[in-house]
């Protein structure tokens, strides 16, 4: 009887060991990336600064552009919990309220606040993605991603019937798509320096005249 508990027992502490392991080389990752920009930072150095071995480092991310993936992801959601961001609260919020604009408010609310921390990671994967056959598929995976989030969004603008008349589906989401670019944040905020609440505002006024009636 004392056999299958210890099993037990252990299989459990081995996994809140992963993710604790995976936790501390997210949050090396994430400092090593912002500090030293992805072609300078080694997976050496990440195993390092989270205090693992380089096997343990390979063993949770397959490369550097796999990690670097995680760390954009961990970053929009705010945590590494299973859940995915069409299954988050603020999403929630979004498809719950019946008027157009106050969507698109409720989305740049939500999108101003988390993009002082994700616009550059995003910056860094397309910089990085010029020359690293690797980045340049984890930057396309994002384009991809971000294209599909803003597919649903436009649908749900559409079902509300406040849509400029003539505008297609694929014309709403192409228009949210280019807003929602982190070249916006990068012109706006890091070169001409904006407020992240400024920069909000800008893309809430810019999507609702482009897109709604």
């Amino acid at each position: 009887m004392d056999g299958p508990v210890k099993r037990r027992y252990d299989t459990s502490r081995r996994q809140e060991q992963a993710r604790e392991n995976r936790r501390r080389i997210l949050a090396a990752a994430s400092a090593l990336f912002r500090e030293k920009g992805y072609a300078g930072t080694a997976m050496p150095e990440v195993a390092k600064a989270a205090g693992v071995s380089v096997q343990t480092v390979y063993k949770a991310f397959a490369n550097k552009a796999t990690l670097l993936k995680a760390v954009f992801d961990v970053t929009v959601a705010g945590d590494d919990e299973d859940v995915p961001i069409a299954g988050r609260d603020f999403i929630a919020e979004i498809q719950a309220e019946p008027d157009a604009v106050r969507k698109i408010e409720l989305y740049l609310d939500h999108l101003a606040g988390i993009a002082p921390a994700v616009s550059p990671v995003q910056l860094l994967a397309r910089d990085a993605a010029a020359a690293d056959p690797a980045a340049a598929e984890v930057w396309a995976q994002m384009r991809r991603e971000m294209l599909l989030a803003m597919t649903y969004f436009s649908a749900d603008l559409l079902a509300t019937g406040q849509v400029k008349p003539g505008l297609t589906a694929d014309d709403v989401r192409d228009i949210l798509w280019t807003y929602h670019g982190p070249e916006q944040y990068e012109l706006l905020c890091l070169e001409r320096g904006w407020s992240p609440q400024r920069y909000g505002k800008f893309l809430r006024d810019a999507m609702v005249a482009a897109v709604l009636a």
